[in-house]
């Protein structure tokens, strides 16, 4: 999915194609805007820099035969996109099983829901969601989450909220600023929206996996998705673009880049992009997230807890409980930010190791050590991914809040979640610009055409 430059000569050497539209990346958002087209009759070239489809969503096949994503999965409270696209491609849609709250651990002891490190996190949230709802102060811009947890009184209520944060946007707390955080959280419509799951953005899950969406949709396009083609360069002429890869070099009409900005800025543009554009690519980073499915037989623990935690201690990390109906057990781990990258000092053993053995102690039952099959990924080292669950602002610069600009630049277009207009961030949100990026196009080939039948 990320560009990076590679050897001219390459290039140079590379058969050329024409096409009416082309594709800059086969995550969803660039796969929809290119399903969209084809169906209205358009000629589509997708070009993916990875040797597979899916960008940040990828499904897998334990050893028990199950389905589980190592990428993007949730379907929120109200992402109908999601859910019309996994009815209409054929998959079963079923709730998470969830308890009213996640059971918090420290030290090994599970902390209270009135102890004064709780009570003191509430607190805390409590003013995120104000300050989100009326505005955050001007000081905010600069002030990193990290520097605002570090004036808490209370270590408890700092850790918490370090993991807390950490979890739900893979940010790194240094370069993260109170700013762009309090904007996030009054975009997504709250606290309660990002972290709940019940009624929230981890609601519903696919017995199939959410990738094997992304997989169905590459099948219909077929050789319209040319993968291994790492775009190194777009240049405008005032008769369409010019795309450059190591496969291909590709003359269109248009092009949609669906690649978030970190890695659309490996990509030459000429002309450069105006200052705007190029700030938005300088600022923002991708985020760091670690995760882990781990598959047993059956979802033995339910007899006796539920198993949606979060620990405290290093590393910090939450799980949960996405079996699917009927089994076998699947227990998803997240890791994110700083704490996702302090991983990558283990090896696969001694990551285990480290999240299982606190699952184990809090469940109370060593068979959470001996699972049927083992899935990890740390997407900050998937150079075509560069992280996930999207691209963030840097602290003490105004760029980056959602929903990005999608302004096209000539016969450049954008998609990609975090340009979408609600759900940036999530698969709904990649789904709706991607359907955003067509109509644009569509509408600007009709305009064109339009013009030409008026110069005759």
């Amino acid at each position: 999915m990320t560009q990076h430059p590679t050897g001219s000569s390459n290039d140079e050497q590379a058969p050329s194609r024409k096409t009416t539209v082309a594709v800059v990346g086969a995550g969803m958002s660039g796969l929809i805007a290119a399903r969209a087209l084809q169906r209205q009759g358009l000629d589509v070239l997708v070009l993916e820099s990875a040797d597979r489809t899916g960008g940040r969503m990828m499904a897998d096949t334990s050893a028990l035969g199950s389905r589980f994503d190592l990428g993007g999965q949730w379907i929120g409270h109200g992402h109908h996109r999601f859910s019309a696209l996994a009815a209409e491609l054929g998959t079963t849609v079923f709730p998470m099983h969830t308890p009213k709250r996640p059971t918090v651990v420290r030290h090994g002891r599970t902390l209270s829901a009135v102890s004064p490190s709780t009570l003191l996190a509430s607190a805390a949230l409590v003013v995120w969601q104000i300050r989100a709802k009326r505005g955050a102060p001007k000081r905010w811009n600069s002030t990193t989450v990290q520097e605002w947890l570090n004036s808490l009184p209370s270590a408890g209520a700092r850790r918490l909220l370090e993991v807390l944060v950490e979890v739900s946007t893979t940010a790194d707390l240094e370069r993260f600023s109170m700013d762009a955080f309090a904007k996030m959280i009054g975009y997504q419509g709250g606290l309660s929206t990002m972290l709940s799951t019940n009624g929230g953005a981890q609601e519903s899950l696919i017995v199939e996996g959410a990738g094997t969406l992304t997989d169905r949709i590459a099948a219909e396009l077929g050789p319209r998705v040319l993968t291994g083609s790492r775009v190194t360069s777009i240049s405008r002429d005032g008769h369409g673009v010019v795309l450059r890869s190591p496969t291909a070099l590709v003359r269109a009409s248009k092009a949609i880049v669906s690649v978030p900005p970190p890695a659309a800025a490996a990509i030459a543009f000429d002309p450069p992009h105006p200052a705007g554009r190029h700030r938005l690519e300088q600022n923002t980073y991708m985020g760091s997230v670690y995760k882990a499915v781990a598959v047993y037989r059956q979802p033995f623990w339910r007899s006796t807890t539920d198993a949606e935690f979060m620990f405290l201690d290093h590393p910090g990390f939450a799980v949960f409980d996405t079996s699917p109906p009927g089994g076998p057990g699947h227990l998803c781990v997240l890791v994110g930010g700083r704490e996702a990258r302090e991983l990558d000092g283990l090896d696969e053993a001694g990551r285990r190791r480290a999240i299982l053995g606190p699952v184990a102690a809090a469940i109370g039952s060593p068979e959470i050590l001996r699972p049927a099959s083992w899935h990890e990924k740390s997407w900050h080292l998937d150079e075509h991914a560069i992280g996930g669950y999207s691209a963030l602002p840097t602290a003490g610069n105004p760029e980056g809040a959602f929903p990005f600009p999608s302004d096209p630049i000539g016969d450049i277009h954008w998609a990609g979640t975090e340009t979408a207009s609600e759900h940036a961030g999530y698969i709904e949100g990649a789904i709706e610009s991607g359907e955003r990026a067509a109509r644009e196009v569509i509408q600007a080939l009709r305009h064109t055409t339009a013009a030409v039948i008026r110069s005759q």
